[in-house]
């Protein structure tokens, strides 16, 4: 009866120690998607408020050292660049999180320009489908001389377990990685960024630039939510055994 009963009282210790853990990690996971709320709401100001200004000169090549995705990600910016005709590289999307005007699969087109300077920097021209990929099938598209480009300051993309190779010599991209380009495309780029294009529309009407808007998702209260429902019930159900338990002794 001594050993049976120390069995007993053994795992009632056991299993209460076992669902204290559970519910620290549950409640955890709650109290992290809260503040991954909170970041996330500051987050959506943030970009919202960068993409409402007035656009501002692009920074000079000097300063580009010192611009970084924290504090320069979609802001605004206008310079005067050449595009350097017969240069592009595509990068496939089946849409685009930020831009509703794009419903279905298609290239994004990542070109060099010129600044007066000679400096150069990357601009992703805007969207094609997919029957518009060759260059061939995009009559003026490629505008002449200095044109006055208005656009969003962007950073690359990095890679993920996940992401499918890049067709180099198929000139497709599957993420924007401006590094890879230049690099693969001989463009000697000294800028950390690239420029989501804006305007003007090219003549031809492809690549078709456009503004971006903020959809980024905000679920993390239902997430948070959830994580404390299941610690809820996770005391329930303990609550309910121990009871049980102790009736039968």
């Amino acid at each position: 009866m001594v050993e049976r009963g120390r069995g007993r009282g053994g795992s009632i210790i056991g299993a209460t120690v076992f669902t204290l853990v559970c519910l620290a990690i549950l409640i955890g996971l709650g109290v992290w998607q809260l503040e991954r709320k909170v970041w996330k709401e500051n987050l959506i100001a943030s970009l919202t408020e960068r993409l409402a200004k007035a656009p501002q000169d692009l920074p000079p090549r000097e300063e580009w050292p010192r611009q970084t995705a924290e504090a320069d990600e979609f802001r605004r910016v206008t310079f005067p660049a050449e595009f350097i005709p017969g240069e592009e590289a595509l990068v496939y999307a089946a849409g685009s999180a930020l831009r509703k005007d794009i419903k279905g699969p298609g290239y994004f087109v990542f070109a060099p320009a010129r600044l007066a300077g000679g400096s150069i920097v990357i601009v992703n021209r805007g969207f094609v489908p997919l029957d518009r990929k060759e260059l061939s099938t995009r009559a003026d598209s490629t505008p002449q001389g200095l044109i006055d480009i208005v656009g969003v300051m962007r950073w690359p993309e990095s890679r993920g377990m996940f992401t499918p190779a890049d067709d180099v010599k198929g000139n497709v991209w599957y993420l924007r990685d401006t590094k890879a380009m230049a690099d693969a495309k001989k463009w000697n780029v000294a800028a950390p960024f690239y420029i989501d294009q804006e305007a003007p529309v090219p003549a031809g009407g492809f690549p078709l630039p456009g503004r971006l808007e903020v959809h980024l998702p905000d679920n993390h209260l239902q997430y948070a939510i959830t994580w404390f429902g299941l610690a809820l019930a996770l005391v329930g159900v303990y609550v309910f055994w121990l009871v049980a338990r102790l009736r039968r002794r």
